[in-house]
């Protein structure tokens, strides 16, 4: 049985790469540091071994920060480089003196001021320069941007797409015939797969059950199958919604129904073949 793997993780230190986002109010659980040994311990309340690091912000100096860290469960690195400039020069900086592979690249579209920034013509040089050097790109987008991933991934066949959360599916007992059916359309596209993460973030802890989620989370395995589905924990944002532990049962309850062999393969084994771990 190949090791566990989380595959959407994020760590700061905010005194070196500010998190403006976070609300010390409303967000007190994730409102501190986290680091590698906050990783360990959650890793280990949920059974998994290693994780994938994420950028949590748009910046070239956290990742280069990130991709220093030398710790046995951070198995790769989901870096930021500016896609319309120079992405070459970028992840040579990266990789100076890495100890984390970097094994693919995000940019947070889902609040760019260009709201069509996906579909740029200098993103899409970039993009084009993470497929020749084997590295996936994810996509972090609301739903009303599933067309334009739709477009991307029609446009760079050759690019390993990997959607964070689903793509943010409606929250429970809202509408999700929109997502729905945009969200087929995408995994029609043979290039993507999806991270079943991040669908508790915005929920209160003790405000919901795995059956609350089982919609969404049918829709994603009806549509990509358990051969493209990669867990993630979206931790520490997960930390709001109750906690990795909580949403980790969640998982494993709403993918009851799959083989051990299946589910191994959400577990772990797809975060392997996607991201190229060792």
């Amino acid at each position: 049985m190949s090791a566990g793997v989380d595959a959407h993780v994020h760590l700061w230190d905010r005194s070196l790469d500010p998190q403006d986002w976070i609300d010390a109010e409303t967000m007190a659980p994730i409102a501190r540091d986290f680091d590698a040994s906050d990783l360990s311990a959650m890793l280990a309340s949920t059974g998994l071994d290693r994780a994938v690091v994420v950028q949590s912000s748009n910046s070239l100096e956290e990742s280069i920060r990130l991709a220093g860290l030398a710790s046995p469960v951070v198995a790769g690195l989901v870096a930021w480089v500016d896609l319309a400039a120079e992405v070459g020069p970028q992840l040579d900086r990266i990789r100076e003196n890495t100890s984390v592979p970097v094994v693919g690249v995000r940019h947070l579209a889902h609040i760019d001021p260009d709201p069509q920034w996906l579909t740029r013509e200098d993103v899409g040089t970039g993009l084009a320069v993470l497929e020749r050097e084997n590295l996936c790109f994810d996509l972090v987008v609301r739903e009303w941007q599933l067309p334009q991933a739709i477009h991307l991934a029609t446009r760079h066949s050759g690019l390993r797409l990997v959607l964070d959360h689903l793509g943010g599916p409606p929250e429970p007992g809202q509408d999700r015939s929109g997502w729905a059916s945009r969200l087929r359309d995408l995994a029609r596209r043979p290039n993507v797969v999806a991270k079943v993460s991040g669908l508790t973030s915005g929920l209160a802890p003790g405000s919901w059950r795995a059956a609350d989620l089982a919609a969404s989370v049918t829709v994603a395995l009806e549509s990509f199958g358990p051969e493209r589905l990669l867990y993630g924990s979206d931790w520490p944002l997960v930390e709001l919604g109750g906690g990795a532990v909580s949403w980790k049962s969640a998982v494993e309850a709403l993918l009851g129904g799959l083989s051990a062999a299946e589910r191994t393969r959400v577990f772990g084994g797809n975060a392997a073949d996607v991201y190229s771990l060792f």
